[in-house]
């Protein structure tokens, strides 16, 4: 072999394990989600557009009913899909100091592309668990901030498992669970400021 061209060959070699070990430390969001996908994860509502206000229906200020929401591009491989949807800014966007969780789902079956607008638990796709918001309770509960205007973020996650079932999990708990099971993720963020 010329010296070229073992130099071209070491320098393969190098490449292809700074590769292995860049996919071996991609916690749990797989680098490789996407090979398989070509269309990204989306998820998005009929009911307040991307970074928009959220209307007062699905607030504490009117009655309280979810928004509906809808996906697409699930990646090759999922088995379930999980969506918790929090608020990063509680109590006060001047100063956070907690993240107030507003809605668990998980075990949401791939064949589901969405949820309608207030949804019950009788009419969530089947297979679905409910797992336990901040206010101890299972279900949806609507943004209700003290102060000021707060983001609300919905997060699905995709999954390469069939969850167990976490009888009634905290977001933390569930979370602990979902690790290394990540496929794909989509986030759909709005707004809500009460009128007082």
């Amino acid at each position: 072999m010329k010296p070229i061209g073992l130099a071209t060959a070491l320098f393969m070699v190098v490449l292809s394990a700074v590769f292995s070990a860049t996919a071996a430390e991609g916690g749990a969001l797989r680098p490789d989600a996407g090979k398989e996908n070509l269309v990204p994860l989306t998820l998005g509502s009929a009911s307040f557009p991307p970074k928009g206000m959220i209307p007062p229906r699905h607030t504490c200020d009117g009655a309280d009913i979810s928004p509906q929401l809808a996906w697409a591009g699930l990646p090759a491989g999922t088995q379930s899909l999980v969506l918790i949807v929090d608020d990063p800014d509680a109590p006060d966007p001047a100063a956070p100091a907690m993240t107030w969780v507003h809605w668990v789902l998980y075990n949401l079956p791939p064949s589901a592309t969405g949820l309608g607008e207030g949804v019950k638990v009788g009419n969530l796709p089947p297979g679905t668990r409910l797992g336990l918001n901040d206010w101890q309770r299972t279900g949806y509960g609507g943004p209700c901030p003290p102060i000021g205007k707060h983001r609300y973020v919905h997060k699905l996650y995709a999954l390469d498992v069939l969850l167990p079932d976490l009888k009634q999990p905290t977001k933390a708990r569930l979370e602990q669970a979902m690790q290394g099971h990540v496929l794909a993720r989509a986030e759909l963020v709005g707004y809500y400021q009460r009128q007082r």
